[in-house]
This record gives structure tokens, sequence and C-alpha cells, in this order.
């Protein structure tokens, strides 16, 4: 299948792009998707929207200083692309949403697929209303999905530990966290099956809750870093989103054993 990818050669793009050509899949680059000229998606049969523009190193607040052009390219930009992929006749869409669509909901609520949204951010806001904008251009023969991915880890250059293990590393304090983790790989893996299965709708895409003591140690065991690590943090106060529709996909992933795995190659 030849398959539109936006943000291949980012942060989360990149495991994408590298699941999509294991699998056997042509992948088709859009680079200009923002300039709002039609994006070229000339015999694709489906869309991975996984491109966002934002502040580096920041989501959520990534709009700086311009909300406005925050907007336009990451709200604006997305429906265009969607019409665009509608009219071009592709089959689907998965749009790589956020678990900051949640972020208003008090701390420690449960989130199963299906919660309705309660954004706080302009970051969570602009990826709910892209959402929705996609689920109402469902028909028979357009299948419009979205992921609601937690925060993506695994090797690869500036990965979201970078700081962390060197702050560790280095003896300097570290504030204690608990949070959710995705591998790059499952989210890729998770995308596979709905597109696989002709899946709508928001999807719910989490695996870890860990907690940078139990991190840490593990960097430490690697590494014979003796520094002290953090304390524990409240892991009562984490909102866990559930999973059951991917699940139900036959999705199983890789857990701290593939944490385990890779960590050597991240701290390279």
């Amino acid at each position: 299948m030849k398959i539109a990818l936006t943000g291949a050669s980012g942060l989360v793009g990149r495991f994408i792009a590298r699941a999509l050509a294991g699998a056997g899949h042509e992948i088709a680059p859009l680079p200009g998707w923002r300039l709002g000229r039609p994006a070229a998606l000339e015999g694709c049969e489906a869309l991975i929207h996984a491109a966002f523009s934002h502040a580096p190193g920041r989501y959520r607040d990534g709009e700086g200083n311009n909300p406005d052009g925050f907007t336009a390219a990451n709200l604006d930009g997305s429906v265009r692309l969607f019409h665009d992929a509608q009219q071009a006749g592709l089959r689907a869409v998965v749009f790589l949403s956020s678990r900051a669509v949640y972020d208003s909901l008090p701390a420690g609520t449960p989130l199963p697929d299906g919660t309705p949204p309660g954004p706080a951010s302009l970051y969570g806001k602009v990826k709910a209303q892209a959402e929705q904008a996609l689920f109402a251009m469902e028909t028979p023969d357009f299948a419009p999905a979205s992921i609601r991915a937690t925060g993506i880890y695994g090797p690869g250059e500036g990965h979201k530990w970078r700081g962390l293990f060197d702050d560790y590393l280095s003896g300097r304090p570290v504030a204690p966290r608990v949070g959710t983790e995705l591998h790059g790989d499952d989210l890729a893996a998770a995308i596979l099956l709905i597109l696989d299965s002709d899946g709508r709708g928001a999807f719910n895409a989490s695996d870890l809750v860990l907690d940078r003591r139990d991190l840490l140690a593990e960097v430490a065991r690697l590494t014979g870093c003796g520094h002290p690590l953090p304390d524990r943090a409240d892991a009562s106060a984490v909102s866990v989103m559930s999973c059951a529709r991917l699940h139900a996909l036959g999705w199983r992933p890789g857990g701290m054993e593939r944490l385990r795995a890779d960590l050597p190659a991240m701290l390279a």
C-alpha cells in the first residue's frame, strides 16, 4: 500500500516510517502540507498525519509567543490536509493526537476509550478540534481515526530522556515524577493495526506507568552510577488511559521488557 506520511523525519515519525517500510508499504512523504497548496496524494490509499509545528522541545505551551500562527499551522493546516485526502479518494486517515486532550480532567481520573476530551493547553485544544473536524468527515468509504498517544520514548538522537539521564549521571538533583509512557515502535504497531482493520474514531495508546525512580534505578544498574535516586512520586495522581480498543485488535505493547532492552542504546 502507498501511504502518505507527514513528520516522517521527526522524533515520533521516524518510528512510524520504519514500521511502514518493514511492513512493505510505500511511503509518500508530505513535506509541504502546511503551505496552503493541495497535498501531493496521488496514488495513495491512506494518510498518517504525525507532523506538528511547535517550539523546540515543547508540545504543551509549544505555541511560544505566536498562538495564532500555531493554530493556523496545526489546526487549519491539518483540516485542509484531511479534506485533501478525502478529495483525493484516500480510504483512511490516522491522525496522531495526544493524551493532552484530557488534561483538564481531575488528576487520577480513569481514561477509558471514548472519554470526552477536556483539553487545558492550546496544544490539547488544537488536537481535540482537529479530531472533531476529521471525525465529521466520516463516510462508508472514508475511515477517519485518531490515536491519543501518551509520551513517546525510544532510542534515537534527541530522545526525550537525554536531559534527564545527563542530570542524573552528573549528580544534579532530579525532581520526583511519575507518568505514562509508550515506546515509539508500539505506537507504530498500533497505527498499522488501525489501518489494517479500517479502524474509526479515537483510540487511546499508552503502556507504562513509570516513576522516574524506577527508570533511573535501571540507568544506575547499567552504568554503575551511585548517585541518589529521586523520591518516589504519587502514582495515584496519574490519569491512566486504558486501551481496550487497541487490545481488541491484538495490540500488545512491550512494557518494561522493551524499555530495558532499549535503555543501553538510549544511554550510548
